[in-house]
């Protein structure tokens, strides 16, 4: 990827920012290096995206008062654009964030023109009123209206698919959205920037402003948004709660996890591998539902063990960019040392060390960490708790089934989780029992059509699915 540096931020259309001397520096996970910048939004900047969108949602004539068929050509016109840029969008988010590169090509690449086009349908389909027969004789005209300015902060590990978990739907409900990238991954926005204009979307619709943590504060105090849609760690998101609870704000919020596998005694893990390295170490560990808890029966142990640890030491760690590539680097150096910490606690707390734990070999520079395995592990402890957003596992074993779902539901979070049988009807029997928002069998893969999101400390509302649209909707009661 070539440098990238950019001097404008898309308010309305291309503009300086109020302080064109704060940039934000992206660097290279794999060289450690420079390789683009943007300026840093400020408050200023803000209060001009939340007009905008303000007068787009508001003004007689704007988006929010357009037929549905409108936006929804609006949407298609968008998803044109981005299949035109698939390639350097990629390309873009890989470079950032060390996702590897066929990774990016599924998820960053396509998968925001197929919610656009998804969306799209539900606008097209979907009436805005209804009339309700009355219990007392009359009528009820239902209308459904679009909530009106959105806050969308979007965080760095899949940086364009969750903005658009929140952007399609928003969009197809007749919403403006200001989106609030990470610091970590914004030269993604740009080319997302750019589709926005070609697609010619009226000004406002689509703001972006990247910038840091106090920055995206003020974005979700402002007091020209009417809801705020977040994706991002457990701490964060509650502050940001807090916040729009004193305010009355709708919120959305998709937080952290640390979600269970359960291996079944009946299980046949070597026919699934693909299906293990999806669910638990995809994008270098740093995806938020993935199952990095490990439930193995202790008639079975050693063997689920072996089989995990294999599948570590097996796979290819390297540049994001080379399509072989299955591990890449991860974000930051502060990431891979929270990483390389969290692996010399599990070391310290007693947990078997069986696959990885250092650097690869031959990779010097980067922010690489080894595929990592700990057997042994105790659930109550550290590891088996808390989110270590790396390509770390931990290996639990148990007794019973009972058991099992009970070390499952031993933990704060709620996000993602799967059952691993040959028996489906008796996998899906497990994954009823499980208290969290989603569970795979055999695998793990997020339907668009589906809801998505957490329970307890993984977060509150759904993204996709049907669901996510009503979030972006308010309900008017006309009595006839």
């Amino acid at each position: 990827m070539t440098s990238q540096h950019h001097d404008t931020l898309l308010l309305d259309g291309w503009v300086s920012p109020a302080i064109p001397s704060r940039r934000i520096e992206v660097v290279s996970p794999v060289t450690e290096r420079i390789i683009g910048s943007v300026p840093e939004a400020t408050e200023t900047d803000v209060d001009r995206a939340v007009a905008t969108a303000r007068r787009a949602v508001d003004a007689p004539g704007g988006w929010a008062s357009l037929l549905p068929e409108l936006w929804a050509a609006a949407l298609e016109r968008l998803a044109d654009s981005l299949d035109k840029r698939s390639s350097a969008m990629a390309e873009a988010v890989s470079s950032q964030n060390g996702m590897p590169i066929m990774v990016a090509r599924r998820s960053e690449a396509r998968l925001p023109a197929a919610l656009l086009r998804y969306y799209a349908g539900f606008a097209r389909r979907t009436p805005i009123e209804e009339d309700r027969p009355g219990l007392a004789g009359g009528t009820t005209r239902v209308r459904r209206e679009g909530l009106g300015v959105v806050a969308a902060i979007v965080p760095w590990n899949y940086p364009q698919c969750l903005a658009f978990f929140k952007l399609a739907p928003a969009l197809a409900a007749g919403c403006s959205v200001v989106i609030k990238p990470s610091p970590e991954a914004v030269l993604d926005s740009y080319v997302l920037a750019e589709a926005v204009l070609e697609a010619a979307l009226p000004d406002g619709v689509v703001t972006i402003v990247p910038a840091g943590r106090e920055v995206g504060a003020y974005l979700v105090s402002h007091p020209g948004v009417d809801k705020v849609s977040f994706t991002g760690s457990t701490a964060a998101g509650k502050a940001i709660g807090e916040v729009c609870g004193r305010l009355l704000r709708p919120v959305t919020l998709e937080l952290g996890g640390k979600s269970a596998a359960i291996v079944l005694d009946n299980a046949d893990l070597a026919a699934h591998t693909a299906q293990l390295f999806g669910a638990c170490l995809v994008n270098n560990g740093q995806t938020c539902y993935i199952s990095t808890r490990i439930l193995a029966p202790r008639s079975r142990y050693q063997e689920v063990v072996d089989t995990i640890s294999d599948l570590a030491r097996s796979l290819r760690v390297g540049d994001p960019l080379d399509p072989k590539t299955q591990i890449g680097p991860v974000v930051t150096r502060a990431q891979r040392d929270r990483i390389q910490h969290a692996i010399a606690t599990a070391r310290r707390d007693g947990a078997r060390l069986t696959a990885g734990g250092g650097t690869p070999a031959g990779l010097d520079h980067g922010w690489f960490v080894e595929p990592t395995v700990f057997a042994d592990v105790d659930n109550s402890s550290s590891l088996a708790q808390e989110e270590v957003f790396g390509p770390v596992l931990a290996v639990v074993p148990y007794g019973d089934v009972d058991e099992a779902v009970a070390l499952a539901n031993d933990s704060r979070y709620g996000l993602g989780g799967t059952v691993w049988s040959s028996d489906q009807e008796r996998a899906v029997a497990v994954a009823r029992r499980m208290r969290t928002g989603s569970v795979g069998i055999n695998g793990f893969m997020i339907d668009p059509a589906a809801p998505f999101g957490g329970v307890k400390d993984s977060g509150l509302g759904r993204e996709l699915g049907p669901e996510a649209l009503g979030s972006y909707q308010q309900v008017k009661s006309i009595y006839l």
